[in-house]
């Protein structure tokens, strides 16, 4: 037992969830360098020079950071159009993540609200919730912003939108996330951070930068939520 995973979960009010990490793998039935391929070649197609770093990056959010960095907002919204229909057809054959439903439905069990916050698009994630019948579950779901990727994570506005409509205070919520814009985004917007290190190499990286605890699996937040049921 993770004796710094109790007293947290015992001093919040809400629980915020990262999408692609704690509660499914988004991509892992429609992969995520595809989407990022895919996204390269609408630039192109919008007689975009596109350097070969850009070419070859796999992350398609990364794509849509790079884009609304040249300034172009017609090019933006074309590329953020498409992104957003990849990740609805992506959360179509998106892999759950083990104990992330558990998780959901015991922190819904003990009273906390439950909120999404996510770097990708609210549509996809609201599909995938509803697909698994989870959506009754989680409010808000609180997605990225219209092509504007500078108000993704780790900016904190995203986070903030969740604090606000939880009508908790930033302290009394705590945010699991999978990467380092999320420790950083939560660091931002005070709230408390849980990192999930999915990957052996993200554990120290959660702790170096800041997260209050450190979980290898979301099974270890249900069980101390079970316990309080």
């Amino acid at each position: 037992m993770n004796p710094d995973l109790g007293r947290l979960l015992g001093e919040v009010g809400a629980l915020l969830l990262d999408f692609d990490g704690p509660v499914c793998s988004v991509f892992a039935g429609y992969p995520a360098p595809q989407v990022a391929a895919e996204l390269v070649d609408v630039l192109r197609r919008h007689r975009v020079d596109v350097p070969p770093d850009l070419a070859n990056e796999p992350d398609p959010l990364e794509v849509l950071r790079r884009t609304g960095a040249a300034g172009d907002q017609g090019v933006m919204r074309v590329v953020e159009d498409a992104l957003c229909a990849a990740e609805r057809r992506a959360a179509e054959s998106a892999e759950p993540t083990p104990y992330g439903r558990e998780v959901i439905v015991a922190a819904r069990q003990v009273g906390m609200p439950v909120a999404v916050v996510s770097n990708n698009s609210a549509g996809a994630v609201t599909a995938y919730l509803a697909a698994r019948r989870l959506a009754t579950h989680v409010s808000p779901v609180v997605g990225r912003a219209y092509a504007d990727p500078d108000r993704m994570k780790p900016n904190p506005e995203l986070i903030l939108q969740a604090v606000r409509a939880v009508d908790e205070p930033p302290h009394r919520c705590v945010l699991v996330g999978d990467s380092l814009s999320d420790i950083d985004g939560a660091r931002a917007a005070g709230v408390r951070a849980i990192g999930y290190a999915n990957r052996p190499a993200k554990v120290e990286r959660f702790r170096a930068a800041g997260a209050d605890t450190v979980i290898t699996s979301m099974g270890e937040i249900s069980r101390v939520l079970i316990e309080h049921v």
